[in-house]
């Protein structure tokens, strides 16, 4: 039995009584209160998860209590016990938030299905909340772990087109936290309530996506026995999330670009287009612009994606933020594999954030669930790291920097240096990028920086 409480609220003691007795034996724990007033006292001092109440009652009305409740327990689901002739009033007290009535005499069969139902639906209301709370705790900007001016800067430009419906691109390399930051944008917009659809363009046959991404009509194609919702449409009202947009078709960027230009939807056999309201942030770890150069990705669809472009910095850009990350993630792992007494002594830390990390924070955590996963003592040792991580890197002193005595250009040293690796390579830039530990992106930003070109 749930044994969940009920109260029960009726000025007639046999009725009362009666009541409590059925709902007991079909396993509720049961109180009883003669009058509104008492009721109020019960319900302050020990919430039910259900209000039964009789609707005449002298002093206090059931549909006075019923507006009480409404105000000060929004939650608390409320049914009505009512005689044949006042039907109506049972009926205006459901618009006014009832969940259901009940006319006398009591079937009290009827009854317990009643009761069964209104708390089902409260349990389902419940399970809503405790989700909806769980992604705010787990998709807030402020669970993005960090604190270095690199990535503060993107979240703090983040948290400001949040609340507004502008189309947001998030680049960065392979497991940075893209979609991470997407929910977290989501889960702070006006739409937070409404869907949050993902798809992932680089996951899914060029032969799918279509249909995938903007639906079917019946007959569209052999085999088409019904028509089906696309992606975009399950987002109607809510956000839709582009995950590896660089990996799109060019002849479904035409389809996208009529979406984001004019919110029209075109369901593949459709005779017309059909109105979707929907905000679309995209993610890459592509760089786009250089595809459209390259003429893989429309121009016109870039600059409508890019009205906000974030770029997440690489984790070796923010080498700061490795020890918190580490922290957090190893008692993340030590949790999730029941290992709470697992230590990782902080002398180990610099062999973590001396190391390039081209898999970003995702290759930090299964490098860290590994290590808490094939742990053989209570502590994590040099040598249980990757062999990776064991050695130490080229000190700094092996590289000849003659420092001038009247002061230096910070800006033309590494212009200067980009230029010298460049050449070293013959522009090569995939090539130069490596050399000097960065991303090619990133060096792409920095040529334009400085203007930086072949002749």
């Amino acid at each position: 039995m749930n044994g969940k409480k009920i109260l029960v609220v009726d000025d007639d003691e046999s009725l009362r009584r009666i009541t409590q007795l059925q709902l007991q034996e079909a396993g509720y724990a049961v109180t009883t209160a003669p009058d509104g007033a008492e009721a109020l006292r019960r319900i302050a001092e020990d919430r039910p998860a259900l209000v039964i109440t009789d609707l005449k009652m002298p002093g206090m009305s059931g549909l006075e209590l019923l507006t009480t409740l409404r105000a000060d327990y929004p939650e608390l689901p409320v049914v009505m016990i009512t005689a044949h002739g006042t039907v109506p009033t049972a009926v205006a007290a459901m618009k006014e938030g009832a969940f259901d009535y009940l006319t006398k005499p009591i079937d009290y069969d009827e009854l317990v299905l009643v009761v069964d139902r209104a708390l089902e639906r409260q349990g389902l209301i419940e399970e809503v909340q405790h989700l909806r709370a769980a992604i705010e705790e787990k998709y807030g900007f402020d669970k993005i772990i960090g604190r270095s001016q690199a990535l503060l800067r993107v979240l703090n430009l983040a948290s400001r087109v949040a609340m507004s419906d502008s189309i947001v691109l998030i680049q960065g390399e392979t497991g940075t936290g893209k979609e991470l930051l997407a929910k977290a944008i989501y889960q702070n917009s006006r739409r937070k309530h409404k869907p949050f659809v993902t798809i992932n363009c680089g996951a899914i046959p060029r032969e799918l996506l279509e249909s995938e991404l903007f639906g079917y009509t019946k007959g569209a194609f052999t085999g088409a026995m019904a028509s089906k919702k696309g992606k975009i449409e399950l987002a109607d009202g809510g956000t839709l999330f582009l995950d590896e947009i660089g990996e799109l078709p060019l002849e479904l960027q035409v389809k996208l670009l009529r979406l984001l230009q004019q919110g029209e939807l075109e369901k593949v056999g459709a005779a017309a287009p059909a109105v979707v309201d929907v905000r679309v942030i995209a993610a890459t770890h592509r760089h786009l612009l250089a595809m459209v150069e390259d003429g893989l990705f429309r121009e016109d669809l870039y600059y409508r994606l890019a009205v906000v472009p974030l770029t997440l910095p690489p984790l070796r850009e923010r080498v700061e933020d490795i020890p918190e990350l580490v922290q957090h993630l190893f008692q993340k792992m030590r949790q999730k594999h029941g290992m709470p007494h697992l230590k990782l002594p902080p002398r180990l830390l610099p062999h973590f954030c001396s190391y390039r990390w081209p898999g970003n924070v995702r290759e930090l955590e299964n490098v860290i669930e590994r290590l808490v996963v094939l742990s053989a003592g209570d502590e994590i040792r040099l040598d249980d790291l990757p062999e990776a991580l064991q050695s130490e890197p080229p000190a700094l002193e092996t590289i000849r920097l003659d420092l001038p005595p009247h002061g230096i250009s910070l800006e033309g040293v590494e212009k200067e240096l980009l230029q010298r690796a460049l050449e070293k390579f013959n522009w090569n830039q995939t090539q130069a990028a490596a050399y000097l530990d960065i991303s090619r992106r990133t060096l792409i930003y920095r040529m334009e920086k400085y203007g930086l070109r072949k002749e």
